[in-house]
């Protein structure tokens, strides 16, 4: 073993390097997109509440999404009733009214900036229109 303490040293050599990224990063906390809450319909709202709580939106806007294309596509639905027992449109539109803000120019704000942090390309966009500006 006449060349152990080379090996020993290119171990130690190469898990520092390997571990580096890690060490740099420790502690920092990568807050993620900044969301802008202040649209003119969010604050005309006197019950501010989205179609489902906003934990779970964050975590499941998606399925829920799917599930309201499912409803309305192949069953004819265009009501959903969320877990409080209101009703709300099963509509992209539904959505865009509260999360876009034509003067604010936020249309993209809560789908594009999300997403990208997020590195997920939705789909909802191959077959609906990308919103120029929400109906109100």
């Amino acid at each position: 073993m006449h060349k152990g303490s080379k090996i020993t040293v290119a171990l130690i050599i190469f898990v520092a390097i390997l571990t580096l990224p890690f060490f740099y990063n420790r502690g920092k906390v990568n807050k993620g997109p900044e969301i802008n809450l202040n649209t003119s319909a969010i604050l005309k709202l006197a019950d501010k509440q989205c179609v489902e709580p906003p934990e779970w939106m964050r975590a499941n806007h998606m399925q829920l999404l799917l599930k309201w294309r499912d409803a309305a596509v192949r069953n004819g639905q265009t009501v959903y009733t969320n877990s409080q027992g209101k009703s709300f449109e099963i509509s992209l539109q539904t959505c865009l009214n509260c999360h876009s803000d034509p003067a604010l120019n936020t249309s993209d704000q809560f789908c594009v900036s999300c997403h990208n942090y997020a590195a997920v390309k939705p789909t909802c966009w191959s077959c609906h229109s990308w919103p120029t500006e929400a109906k109100k």
